[in-house]
């Protein structure tokens, strides 16, 4: 086995991928920064949640809002579902571990909110679930997802914006992903800021 030639296929895979994602997502990208600005400008906040191995990029995102990207700047208001332990007790009965994010949302979120999702395949229950109380909420949603988007390309409405990554394989999802992500907090904080270049 050649290492080295494995390596340099991994990253000629990464650079397809990431060119052919450019052409298709830039604009609905573009759209999500906007949605997600005016959203912080009247007050709202952006709920943030992801699917079992996205989940720490949805942390580390709702956190770069929060305590600043690559520029100085005040705290957004951005809120990472969680699946801690005191979320994950159940009050009263035995709450469906599919209801987690979904009960949070319904709890937090408002009208005029935004949930941003990461599901590498689109078909996590939590995720499905989230969107649905979000629906519910009155609230936008931003979706992250890979391959064709699964249940939650479904659920998503004309006014939700869906950045699907271009990829079938997990990793290269979830480093668009990443990308995408990076993206997002860079585009708030040039249109908060009015950075020019």
């Amino acid at each position: 086995m050649d290492l080295i030639e494995r390596i340099s296929r991994q990253f000629q895979d990464n650079t397809r991928t990431t060119h052919d994602a450019l052409e298709m997502l830039a604009a609905p990208i573009a759209g999500a920064v906007e949605v997600m600005t005016s959203s912080l400008l009247d007050n709202g906040k952006i709920l943030v949640c992801g699917g079992s191995g996205s989940s720490g990029d949805a942390r580390r995102f709702a956190a770069q809002l929060v305590n600043g990207f690559e520029l100085e700047r005040p705290s957004l208001a951005a809120f990472a579902l969680s699946a801690d332990a005191s979320t994950l007790a159940p009050i009263a009965g035995d709450p469906s571990p599919a209801a987690l994010f979904s009960r949070q949302i319904l709890a937090l979120g408002q009208p005029g909110d935004v949930l941003l999702t990461l599901s590498t395949r689109g078909d996590s229950s939590r995720i499905v679930d989230a969107i649905q109380a979000a629906q519910e909420r009155d609230m936008r949603i931003i979706a992250l997802t890979g391959i064709e988007g699964g249940t939650v390309a479904e659920l998503l409405g004309p006014e939700d914006i869906h950045l699907c990554a271009p990829a079938d394989r997990t990793a290269r999802i979830q480093e668009l992903h990443l990308l995408i992500l990076h993206c997002l907090c860079d585009g708030i904080d040039c249109l908060l800021l009015g950075v020019e270049d």
